[in-house]
């Protein structure tokens, strides 16, 4: 019985010491294979659409004028205020100029004068005409060549002091057409169909001639802008403009209206690059046929960028940037790592457009360590096994 009992202790032992080394070994074999990294991975996707590009803008009226005085004077009246919608031609207001109207009259008395003295040179020309013609036409021996000739002299005479007198009257004329003109701009009309949006005088005030610039110093009476059509300015950045040309819609958002939209279309560009802003001119137009949209606001334009079905996208989170730029890291045979340089495109906010150095077929690792490097084995996150039963219990 003894010897049994030794026997049977023994087998319990040896038992007990394989089930040990089996069990260390399988806790040896999970502690190596949980050295190896643990990764998860993504799949290119195919095509971009639906991107936008969101920058400030500048809403300007179609078209916009400041009208200044054309003569001097005092405003006699004045016809509409700001807001005061107008047709083109329509009178804003009207100047009194005395100066003015005293030259006017003086200049016609003087063309009237000239124009008198103009008759008495016209006379006096026909009258040397027909003595010289007499002369002239005599038969020979009745009238001496000379007497002739003092006759043709004196019609020369009379006929250099008539045209004298008709170029004076001419300058004369030029005077009063020139007042008569300026007359006229008495009268402060609309350039063009549109709203009044500015009015700076009053009646009674000193008004000086001019428009403030080139040495004038008239001040703005008025100033209508044309808003059936808008226009908006906006400035791309450079590593954006490749993206814009004419024909791309945009969404115009207003803080005024936070619940509208309106829309715009790209009507041309400046093309060419600002040096001091690095920025692309690009000017928009939008229809404004409810009058919502005003000279000077300020808009958020969002730009529709056109689609392209061919792209490659990959998250944000996929890339590495190290000394040779941006790379990515491609699951490769054998579950060995690979290490691809891409060319980047735009930046789509969680994703990034890939424009070279991908294949659709590619697997990406996502979230890639720093510490990856090219040829090492890594285990994909589907792939991991738990622990043994004991050592998850020890731990």
């Amino acid at each position: 019985m003894t010897s049994i009992a030794v026997v049977v202790a023994v087998g319990i032992a040896i038992a007990g010491i394989l089930e040990r080394r089996h069990q260390e070994s399988e806790v040896t074999k999970w502690t190596t294979e949980q050295a190896v990294p643990v990764v998860a991975t993504v799949t290119p996707k195919q095509g971009v659409s639906g991107q936008q590009i969101v920058l400030p803008g500048d809403i300007e009226a179609w078209y916009e004028a400041p009208i200044y005085a054309r003569v001097s004077g005092y405003l006699k009246a004045w016809y509409f205020d700001f807001g005061a919608h107008v047709q083109k031609g329509q009178l804003l207001g009207e100047i009194d100029a005395p100066d003015l109207d005293a030259q006017l009259a003086a200049a016609k008395a003087k063309l009237v004068s000239a124009q008198a003295q103009v008759n008495v040179r016209d006379a006096e020309r026909k009258f040397a005409d027909t003595t010289y013609a007499r002369w002239r036409d005599s038969p020979k021996g009745v009238v001496s060549e000379q007497e002739t000739d003092a006759k043709k002299a004196e019609y020369g005479s009379a006929d250099a002091r008539y045209k004298a007198a008709l170029a004076d009257a001419n300058v004369n004329q030029s005077q009063v057409d020139q007042l008569t003109a300026l007359e006229a701009f008495k009268r402060i009309v609309a350039p063009f169909d549109g709203i009044v949006t500015a009015r700076n005088t009053d009646v009674g005030a000193l008004i000086n001639a001019g428009s403030g610039v080139g040495g004038g110093t008239g001040p703005q009476l008025f100033r209508v802008a044309d808003v059936h059509e808008m226009r908006v300015f906006v400035q791309v950045p450079q590593e954006m403009s490749a993206g814009m040309r004419a024909g791309l819609t945009a969404d115009l958002a207003l803080p005024q209206y936070p619940d509208k939209t309106f829309k715009a279309v790209v009507a041309t560009t400046a093309e060419a690059i600002a040096k001091t802003s690095r920025t692309l001119l690009v000017e928009l137009h939008a229809d404004n046929t409810d009058n919502l949209l005003q000279p000077g606001t300020f808009s958020q334009v969002r730009f529709n960028l056109a689609d392209n079905p061919g792209a490659l996208r990959i998250p944000t989170s996929a890339l590495i940037f190290r000394e040779d730029g941006a790379q990515l890291a491609i699951l490769g045979p054998n579950n060995k790592v690979e290490l691809k340089s891409v060319k980047l495109g735009r930046n789509l906010g969680t994703e990034f457009e890939v424009l070279n150095g991908l294949a659709l077929s590619d697997t990406v690792i996502n979230s890639p360590s720093d510490s990856l490097s090219p040829g090492e084995v890594v285990k994909v996150v589907k792939d991991v096994q738990s622990p043994p039963n004991h050592e998850a219990e020890a731990k």
